[in-house]
């Protein structure tokens, strides 16, 4: 029953994050104006507002205009509450899955911004440093110096690599490593940028075997930083526990 509930908080919290995610990087506010059909400005009724299923009544069209409405929307708030469900089956209902919960959030609403603009706003970054810096005090990591090095340690190698390919790597992608390190410690933050550059560059192969990405275009790489820190925070003691076992077996 938490779980099921933890869900629909997740939706209804998804569509908060696209506001966030769209609105910040522009410098608008995120409580006024209401939200509007981009293509007619229709000013969204609340029932035209419930996440997900307002979607799916009106078969993804502005009912004043009848104007396509992105598919960004559902699948954000969808996908959100997924996150905050697989969170509590994953961590459990413990002070952790306060953390937990935030890195989706802050995930959620850098995806959709850089998606949307190539950029990761320092002003999210900066609200969600806060966020970690009062949980950590509250559930500090073992050793309880550790969010402290992977803080610094994140926004050193980030700070390098963008340094080396010329800014290649953007300064948004530096900080959030910062935050993420103080999020989950030293040695997942390492796992994570490990799992985000894979992830990176399969994506990037397949989009540039599909004609979908092309060569030198820039792509937000802020997604692939959420889906490997998801990967390595959720999964990364079994990956690497199954990595050695296979080692160890000389297989």
């Amino acid at each position: 029953m938490y779980t099921t509930l933890l869900f629909l908080y997740g939706v209804v919290f998804g569509s908060f994050f696209n506001v966030v995610g769209l609105r910040v990087p522009e410098g608008k506010s995120i409580v006024a104006p209401g939200s509007a059909c981009p293509a007619c400005g229709h000013r969204l009724r609340s029932m035209e507002l419930i996440p997900v299923v307002s979607y799916l009544i009106q078969k993804g069209q502005c009912r004043s205009c009848g104007g396509s409405i992105s598919l960004v929307y559902p699948l954000a708030e969808l996908t959100t509450g997924i996150l905050f469900a697989a969170a509590s089956y994953l961590i459990g209902w413990n002070w952790e899955l306060f953390a937990a919960l935030a890195l989706i959030s802050l995930f959620m609403i850098i995806t959709v911004s850089d998606f949307a603009y190539m950029i990761i706003p320092n002003k999210v970054l900066l609200v969600f440093a806060g966020i970690f810096l009062l949980i950590r005090a509250v559930a500090p990591l073992s050793p309880w110096w550790d969010s402290l090095a992977g803080a610094v340690a994140g926004f050193l190698l980030l700070l390098f690599i963008s340094i080396i390919s010329r800014g290649g790597m953007g300064m948004g992608d530096v900080k959030l490593f910062a935050v993420i390190g103080m999020a989950v410690g030293l040695k997942t933050m390492l796992l994570s940028f490990f799992f985000a550059t894979f992830f990176g560059a399969f994506f990037g192969i397949v989009g540039l075997m599909a004609g979908l990405v092309k060569r030198k275009q820039p792509i937000p790489f802020g997604p692939f930083i959420a889906i490997g820190t998801l990967t390595a925070y959720f999964f990364g003691d079994a990956i690497v526990h199954a990595y050695l076992t296979m080692l160890s077996s000389g297989f």
